[in-house]
């Protein structure tokens, strides 16, 4: 055979190969699994549905020491803080996997719009009073000093709010966003809680934008190092706009936009694990900075109409697609020898699928509008992003030097030793006594596995190496958040449904 020869059927091979590993993934186990974690963050009395039935109720004063009903939310990872930030963009983004993907996921359609719910129904809470809105339940020091369950808490349960003399913009825009976007993943099924949603959204929006601040000066020393804001407060009013104006249509949204849109910052800069780290913003989407999740967003509303306000987005929504493209001369992630995307700072995974999440969504809007997308002289199309976005994917699944799954119980292998203390404590059905605040130290230090597993529970992740220890201690790779499963939800749904495409 000649080399060309040989050449084609090594590509062949491999191409197979690819086809083969896909193959073998079920995605839509993967989903029902990665939307069932969100049980098993819950806080406060639990539903008769519950289905992680070795969690149990917890919380359940929240906010009763200053005469507020708090109780409900999530837990944000393996903690027992409910940091309302965090929880409001993975709200956002299960709203979003809803919106977009929605009709792909079958009967957990029902599930991931009661995962929202437990949400939103707890954001209603936390903004019903008029000039405050709650950013935080929980002293996080004393809450990261112990190792207990959340049914046996007995760390100060305080609450934090932002308020008018002490604004918090980025944690109100969040969670007007997330409101707005449950808005429109509500409408069809709901319609009189949807616009309850709306509703709210509304007047929270209007209060972080007429109170400017950031919770960082307000509530600094309650939320740093945990949730600090590195990237300002604007993004998330822009932000939250975008979502008003897709749930309202409203041009008073869209031209707040576009006004603050230009406003926003060009580079950020970040200390991160004491490493300085800068960067264009329109590379950036996460818990903390909205930028390339504006510019994706809004362009499916732009690509399908013929506006001069293409240049504020498409440009930056080409331009973070070639940032994260294996290919692109002016690629700035990080690839593992297995293909694992990397971006500093710690729990990963929240970047590999945040990022995924912005690819298949674009790709979608760049189908509809026949667009290719120039990277130097690499083109993209729009199957090259679900092909990228699905290789994150897989890997998480277990298409990995590893043969690993990162997801607990999906798959033969996965990780044990997850940073949590529910999952790594006795139940209470499996020990009744209380475990006090450092009476969970021994379970901490165990090599065991855990004793209860948190199904669906997608933890930080490997190393650049492709290397997982699967320790507790490890918790920047072992810890899983609610912000690294919520947009795998909406990614999983459409490949549950495309299993090759």
């Amino acid at each position: 055979m000649n080399p060309s020869g040989r050449l084609s059927a090594f590509i062949g091979m491999m191409m197979m190969v690819m086809v083969m590993r896909v193959a073998s993934h079920d995605y839509g186990d993967a989903l029902s699994k990665s939307i069932l974690f969100f049980e098993g963050q819950r806080s406060g009395k639990l539903s008769p549905t519950q289905r992680i039935t070795w969690r149990k109720d917890s919380a359940l004063s929240d906010g009763f020491q200053i005469g507020v009903d708090l109780v409900g939310g999530y837990y944000d990872a393996g903690d027992n803080v409910k940091f309302n930030f965090p929880m409001a963009f993975s709200t956002t983004m299960l709203s979003w996997s809803v919106i977009e993907f929605g009709k792909f996921m079958g009967p957990d359609q029902q599930h991931a719009l009661e995962a929202i719910q437990w949400a939103t129904d707890y954001f209603l809470k936390a903004t019903s009073i008029p000039g405050f809105v709650f950013a935080q339940v929980g002293d996080p020091y004393a809450d990261h000093n112990c190792w207990e369950r959340p049914e046996d808490m007995d760390t100060p349960r305080t609450p934090y709010a932002v308020s008018k003399q002490f604004p918090g913009s980025e944690v109100s825009g969040e969670i007007a966003a997330a409101l707005a976007a449950a808005s429109i993943a509500f409408r069809p099924k709901n319609l009189a809680y949807s616009a309850r949603l709306l509703k709210r959204a509304r007047m929270i929006f209007d209060f972080a934008d007429t109170y400017r601040g950031s919770y960082n000066v307000s509530l600094g020393q309650w939320v740093c190092p945990f949730y600090c804001d590195f990237s300002g407060y604007e993004d998330e009013l822009v932000w939250a706009a975008a979502w008003l104006y897709r749930a309202t249509k409203s041009p008073n949204y869209w031209n707040y936009v576009v006004d603050n849109v230009k406003h926003l910052r060009k580079v950020l800069v970040r200390n991160i694990d004491g490493v300085i780290y800068s960067g264009g913003s329109f590379a950036e989407f996460g818990w903390d900075t909205k930028h390339a999740g504006i510019n994706i967003l809004v362009s499916k509303m732009l690509l399908r109409s013929n506006t001069s306000n293409l240049d504020l987005f498409i440009p930056n929504a080409d331009k973070f697609v070639c940032s994260v493209l294996p290919e692109s001369p002016t690629l700035s992630v990080s690839y593992s020898p297995g293909g694992l995307l990397f971006k500093p700072g710690g729990s990963n995974l929240q970047h590999a699928t945040a990022l995924s999440f912005l690819l298949l969504a674009y790709s979608r809007y760049l189908n509809q509008a026949n667009r290719e997308i120039h990277c130097g002289n690499v083109v993209a199309n729009s199957a090259r992003l679900v092909e990228l976005a699905r290789s994150q994917v897989d890997y998480i699944l277990g298409s990995n030097p590893l043969n690993m799954s990162y997801m607990v119980g999906y798959g033969q292998k996965y990780p044990q030793r997850i940073h949590h203390r529910a999952s790594s404590l006795p139940s209470v059905d499996q020990r009744l006594g209380r475990v006090d605040c450092q009476g969970g130290s021994t379970y901490f230090r165990s090599d065991k596995p855990n004793p209860n597993l948190l199904i669906g529970a997608v933890v930080g992740g490997p190393d650049l190496k492709d290397s997982y220890a699967d320790s507790r201690a490890d918790f920047v790779n072992s810890e899983p958040t609610t912000y690294i499963n919520a947009p795998l939800v909406g990614l999983l749904a459409y490949f549950s449904s495309h299993p090759s495409s």
